[in-house]
């Protein structure tokens, strides 16, 4: 568990940071893996990368864009833009490369998303904010 110097709104340590990251990997790959199983697809490796890689590559865009290694936990900025920049671009990768981009799939998407990468993201703050005040 980071300390509260490692607070979302103070610069992150690289592990910090490696391990967002990671988390929203992990996240993103749920997601597709998710989706795939719910459509019948099956959940092949292969099948859940060809599903999840735009949404890899939004969120990556995202990440070097807005530079979020200086502070990856924090719900604000960090949480809201790797969501909606993954969700944006994501899909934006999907239509270029003519797959399925419709409405109800990118409401799916942006609700699932925002659960998953702001969740954590949430729940980790809570956390950090109650062992500062039981510290105090």
């Amino acid at each position: 568990m980071p300390s509260t110097t490692d607070r979302p709104g103070t610069r992150a340590v690289p592990a910090l940071t490696a391990a967002a990251a990671a988390a929203d990997f992990i996240l993103i790959l749920t997601f597709a893996a998710i989706g795939r199983d719910a459509h019948a697809r099956g959940e092949t490796i292969i099948g859940v990368l060809s599903t999840a890689w735009p949404f890899l590559g939004g969120a990556a865009v995202t990440w070097l864009l807005l530079r979020l290694w200086r502070r990856p936990l924090a719900l604000w900025p960090a949480g809201v833009a790797v969501w909606l920049g993954t969700v944006a671009i994501g899909m934006a990768l999907r239509a270029l490369t003519g797959q399925t981009v419709v409405l109800p799939f990118v409401v799916v998407a942006l609700l699932s998303l925002a659960v998953f990468l702001l969740g954590y993201r949430l729940i980790i703050a809570v956390v950090i904010r109650l062992r500062a005040r039981r510290r105090a």
